[in-house]
């Protein structure tokens, strides 16, 4: 009998064995199957220690948020936007530009102010799988937003969601405001899927990209990018912190909250062709393609490409030698400019 036993636990305590090391393997795959997201450094006691980025958390599942954000100049200062790991601005009617800003896994107490929808911004929330968070819509973006599918909270029946701020003197238009803290518990009352199976937009370098290295590079220490006669934006390098000065029309881009001008690691430019359909102005985009572009980090500027298959799909932003480009580990701001608008990347002056 106890023979019999003890040929019976065999095969029991190879199948323990087989498990573990697939565990383990399972286990040193997820830490250190992508050496551009983390890497493996050692404390002084010899013990592995992860290197991730800070920006954002790259192994959390929550789904993003995306907020329209008010840029007609009588709504500044905005605020929160400091929090957004992603921001997006592209042209609207009369000149004016809109901003999206991205967050994810943020508590941030304000954020605005919020503004309506526009059919090419849900593009963007899309390739991002965000919960799409807006105050109003043209009757494209409504129709849209219900074909498409697309988790949003509106401001327009959602309005537990937003508070206007009564404190501005400012239009009523430019008082909606928002938090984290309503807009989840807005997703969840309306039973949105809080977590993600879509990866990241942006592949991030925990090490510092050095674009002066390439043959393609140009300075960029200073940055102009004409939106129309209304608006412009620009950057300027700050070469200590290692982060460029967001200005708006020549002014600071300050937060309301905090007073502090908002700084950014990274910048992808895309001119992308857009046009106006009604005479209201409303604007379409020839988003839906490919195109060239610049990618700007750390005093350096590179030429790009960038390919968007559908309305869904990551937009693909690749170098000239047809590698999809890593940015920096910091908050990037996407800049989707008109087509024949003027667009400076300069070096300082000597």
């Amino acid at each position: 009998m106890a023979k019999h036993a003890k040929k019976t636990r065999r095969p029991m305590s190879l199948f323990v064995f087989l498990l573990l090391v697939i565990i383990g393997f399972g286990i040193y795959y997820v830490v250190m199957h992508n050496e551009e997201l983390q890497k493996a450094t050692f404390d002084m006691m010899g013990e592995a220690q992860i290197k991730t980025v800070k920006v954002v958390d790259q192994f959390s599942k929550t789904r993003p948020v995306a907020v329209m954000i008010n840029n007609n100049h009588q709504a500044w200062p905005h605020a929160g936007l400091a929090d957004a790991y992603i921001s997006y601005e592209i042209i609207a009617e009369g000149g004016i530009t809109r901003i999206m800003a991205i967050f994810k896994d943020k508590d941030t107490s304000k954020i605005g102010s919020v503004r309506s929808a526009r059919p090419y911004f849900l593009d963007y929330a899309l390739e991002n799988d965000a919960i799409y968070v807006h105050f109003g819509w043209s009757e494209d973006a409504r129709s849209d937003i219900k074909s498409l599918g697309v988790n949003n909270i509106n401001g327009l029946t959602d309005d537990g969601a937003f508070w206007r701020d009564t404190s501005l003197k400012k239009a009523r238009e430019h008082t909606a405001f928002t938090s984290m803290e309503r807009i989840n518990k807005y997703a969840s009352q309306k039973g949105y899927q809080r977590d993600t199976n879509k990866d990241l937009l942006l592949k991030y370098s925990v090490d510092e990209i050095n674009l002066s290295d390439r043959e393609d590079s140009i300075k960029a220490d200073k940055v102009f990018i004409k939106y129309s006669y209304y608006t412009n934006t620009s950057y300027e390098y700050d070469s200590e912190n290692k982060v460029y000065k967001r200005f708006m029309s020549g002014t600071s881009h300050v937060d309301a909250i905090t007073g502090k001008q908002y700084t950014y690691k990274n910048i992808i430019i895309t001119p992308i062709r857009n046009r106006s359909y009604d005479s209201y102005g409303r604007q379409k985009l020839d988003n839906i393609g490919s195109g060239n572009g610049y990618f700007i980090t750390d005093g350096y500027a590179i030429p790009i490409t960038w390919s968007k298959e559908s309305r869904s799909s990551q937009t693909v932003y690749k170098n000239m030698s047809g590698e999809e480009i890593s940015v920096n580990d910091g908050n990037t701001f996407i800049q989707i400019t008109p087509v024949g608008q003027e667009l400076k990347i300069e070096g300082s002056e000597q």
